[in-house]
């Protein structure tokens, strides 16, 4: 029998491993990982979950709990498990240093949801060259600069096109909120980290109460990330009047039912490409790390729709761009100028032909088998 190993380090890459878990069920194939609730929920023995791995800082403790981390799964894969491959998910600074101590062991060692090196830190190409044996890409402009490279590669198309939740009822959602029918809804989505919370709600607050005080027949969702607490959030909102609902684990609904959103940079973006619903992105940061951020990045855009097409398509209000006047002015023309918002739209339709429609945890598990 056949032995797989996956590395993943937080919530999202547990999820996607699952994904590649279920297309290789029945496949006579033996999986451990390090993993989360998600791998564990199929069967799946972990070597360790993700306690160690999400820790926050560069701590001493920290940095020699990850140190031991690796050395004892390296101990585990060369002498104890002895898997034919290893697949990695995301989480580069940690995973690249596994492929690097893998190499000339026979192990073969496969990549899915890569390190952004089009964002930052370009430099990461080599130890992918020189480690990896063949990288599943999700967006279809990375396949073009591992092609420059001559690293083996194969683009399996963006795994929220298949695993996107789509089955939800418009009227259940507005009932259960307690939201009008008549009125349009705008979106927020400040980000699931407290320091984008701190950096991002009060500016967002603002611009839904320019909103509002123009338009009265607007209502406004929050979406409150599930690992936030709810002091976290409230907070800010002790000194407004705006009136506005906080939803918990309803992201997606609010996602698709939204007349516009205003959202935080993220995968989020996509998410609200695939339920073709208009939107802006805003996002600001301590001046230190955005000056920082400007001297390692490699692309022109922030949202990923703007990326995959090379053009503005979603505005992006950014560090001193990210202020109550801005996003009230592009938010305001996403409900109101028909033309605007229909042009957005269109533009999502070609943003979904570049995505391709395969199902990546498929290509992904059929590929491995391949390769093994």
């Amino acid at each position: 029998m056949k032995k797989l190993f996956i590395i993943t380090g937080e919530y999202s890459g547990d999820m996607h491993a699952s994904y590649v878990v279920e297309q290789l069920k029945d496949k006579n194939i033996q999986i451990e990982a390090i993993g989360g609730v998600e791998l564990a929920k199929r069967g799946i023995k972990l070597f360790c979950d993700h306690s160690k791995m999400n820790s926050v800082g560069i701590s001493p403790k920290i940095i020699f709990e990850h140190i031991m981390l690796g050395k004892n799964l390296i101990n585990y894969l060369k002498n104890d498990y002895k898997p034919d491959a290893v697949l990695l998910i995301d989480y580069g600074g940690f995973n690249l240093k596994i492929a690097q101590a893998l190499k000339n062991t026979g192990i073969k060692v496969f990549y899915y949801i890569c390190p952004q090196l089009w964002a930052t830190r370009y430099y990461r190409i080599k130890a992918i060259k020189k480690y990896v044996d063949k990288v599943y890409l999700t967006l279809p402009f990375e396949k073009e600069m591992y092609d420059k490279e001559n690293i083996p590669n194969e683009f399996v198309g963006h795994p929220l096109i298949s695993q996107l939740p789509k089955d939800f009822d418009r009227e259940d959602f507005f009932k259960k909120n307690n939201l009008d029918f008549e009125r349009k809804i705008v979106g927020i989505f400040p980000g699931s980290r407290v320091f984008e919370i701190k950096n991002l709600l009060n500016t967002f607050i603002k611009s839904a109460e320019k909103i509002a005080e123009k338009h009265k027949d607007i209502q406004f969702c929050l979406a409150q990330a599930p690992n936030l607490k709810d002091d976290v959030i409230q907070k800010y909102f002790k000194d407004t009047n705006l009136d506005i609902k906080i939803l918990k684990n309803q992201n997606h609904e609010l996602l698709k039912f939204s007349d516009a959103l205003i959202l935080a940079s993220g995968t989020v973006a996509l998410e609200a490409m695939l339920y073709e619903t208009p939107m802006i992105i805003s996002y600001k940061a301590p001046w230190i790390l955005y000056l920082g951020y400007l001297l390692l990045r490699n692309i022109k855009y922030v949202c990923l729709c703007n990326i995959i097409l090379n053009e503005e398509v979603v505005p992006e209000l950014i560090q001193h761009k990210s202020n109550q006047d801005m996003i009230f002015k592009e938010c305001e023309q996403l409900l109101f100028d028909e033309n605007k918002r229909d042009w957005q739209l269109k533009k999502y339709q070609e943003i979904k032909k570049l995505l391709s429609p395969k199902i990546s945890s498929k290509e992904v598990a059929m590929g491995i088998l391949e390769e093994i």
